[in-house]
């Protein structure tokens, strides 16, 4: 009888156990005959848990510009100040945002930055990062040149924008954020635009049913998220409705934009809960938590906070770490949710100009950094791991669910083990 084959194991906190896997791996030379008894290493190389971040800054220096282009539509830091950044932000994160805001994207009629977004996609894909576009219709930043147009042409445009961005995009982003903030559509009044005034003669769901059916008409590949700030029951029968109106929904976001302090393991599990009861994958799209001064509690509109200068603090930093840890570890131990995208990699260019990055504006590691890193890429994470094959050439990949890979005979393979639970794959090292 053949002993129990070895296990490339990595312990993992029982909360964790639908991330884990436990995949048995047979190893086979180039004629098909088990490599028994052989020094095999086992290495983690991928999460399938999207851990993601905002790629805004990227934008420059995936196209070849100079400092001197800095000047971008789209915002972020100069190619200069990317090309440093680049290591720390490729050590935490498999999952990229990149903007798509219409008014930036398209600011003339027919002439969209396609080239542009697109060499930025690229460089992220030649990375082996999983792309969000976000998104294809917001009544924010909506373009100026639609406010001329009637309604019927209004929607025409926006029918075309997504059918041409979602074609074009096709194969390298097929993951977008269909339509964002939905909830307070049909009632947005800080900035007179067209797809608000459409929203108020189509309606609401409609609004909803078009940015979906398009893109996924466009792209049948294509996954699609509803995302919104909004986490009222507003938003759970907007939802509802949706589904009973047989739009197809991929993914549910939620937005938690934390600058008036943490809101707790309890808060985020009872809204985690009250999203997932859907039986949709929750993706928790937008988090920020700030390391300096916490935004006051009676500000409604978390835009309508404007100070000069809104410094990262030592004392904040040690709190912005902690409360970082906490909430990451109460995300991924939820059966719901499928990624968590962070808000901003650096203090430098952020959200309101919060001190919400994990890099402060001189481009150090603030200690959320660091304390995430030892998460990620430690405690839920294998590192090189070596066992002997057993007789039948079979090793056990137990761990965290992704993508590892097998390295025997001088040979190394890619094994997909991103989904939960047991499975057995065979290779070839030859």
């Amino acid at each position: 009888m053949n002993a129990a084959p070895k296990r490339a194991a990595h312990a993992v906190a029982s909360q964790y156990g639908h991330r884990t896997t436990s995949t048995t791996v047979t190893v086979l030379d180039a004629a098909g005959v088990p490599l028994a008894g052989r020094e095999v290493t086992v290495e983690q190389t991928r999460h399938a848990f999207g851990f993601g971040n905002t790629g805004f800054d990227f934008i420059g220096s995936a196209n070849g510009e100079t400092d001197a282009d800095a000047e971008s539509i789209f915002g972020g830091a100069k190619p200069s100040r990317a090309t440093t950044l680049e290591p720390l932000w490729f050590g935490l994160y498999n999952t990229v945002t990149l903007p798509f805001y219409w008014r930036r994207f398209e600011p003339a009629e027919g002439h969209p930055n396609t080239d542009r977004l697109m060499a930025t996609a690229r460089y992220f894909a030649e990375r082996g990062t999983t792309i969000k576009g976000h998104p294809l219709v917001w009544h924010t930043l909506a373009p100026q040149w639609l406010m001329d147009k009637s309604d019927a042409d209004v929607e025409a445009a926006i029918r075309a924008r997504i059918r041409r961005d979602v074609t074009a995009f096709a194969g390298v982003i097929d993951l977008w954020d269909a339509i964002n903030e939905a909830v307070i559509l049909p009632v947005f009044t800080a900035e007179e635009n067209a797809v608000t005034r459409l929203a108020l003669s189509k309606g609401q769901l409609e609004m909803v049913r078009m940015a979906f059916e398009e893109a996924h008409a466009a792209n049948p590949s294509a996954r699609l998220v509803l995302n919104d700030f909004d986490l009222s029951a507003d938003y759970e029968n907007l939802i509802e409705r949706c589904l009973e109106a047989g739009i197809q929904i991929d993914a549910i976001g939620v937005q938690t934009h934390m600058h008036q302090g943490y809101r707790g393991e309890d808060a985020i599990t009872s809204i985690l809960d009250r999203f997932g009861r859907f039986g949709l994958p929750v993706q928790m799209t937008e988090t920020t938590l700030v390391s300096g001064e916490i935004m006051p509690a009676d500000i409604v509109d978390l835009n309508d906070y404007q100070v000069e200068s809104w410094p990262s603090t030592p004392e904040g930093e040690e709190r912005q770490a902690q409360e970082m840890v906490s909430h990451y570890r109460n995300v991924f131990a939820h059966p719901a949710t499928e990624s968590l995208t962070y808000w901003g990699f650096a203090d430098e260019g952020s959200w309101l100009g919060a001190p919400s990055g994990l890099v402060r504006v001189d481009g150090t590691p603030k200690p959320s950094y660091v304390a995430l890193q030892e998460l990620i890429k430690g405690e839920w994470w294998m590192s090189p791991t070596t066992v002997v094959t057993d007789d039948a050439g079979c090793v056990v990949i137990d761990g965290i669910a992704g993508e590892y890979s097998v390295t025997a005979n001088g040979k190394t393979t890619t094994v997909n083990a991103s989904a939960p639970g047991k499975h057995e794959v065979t290779v070839t090292l030859a």
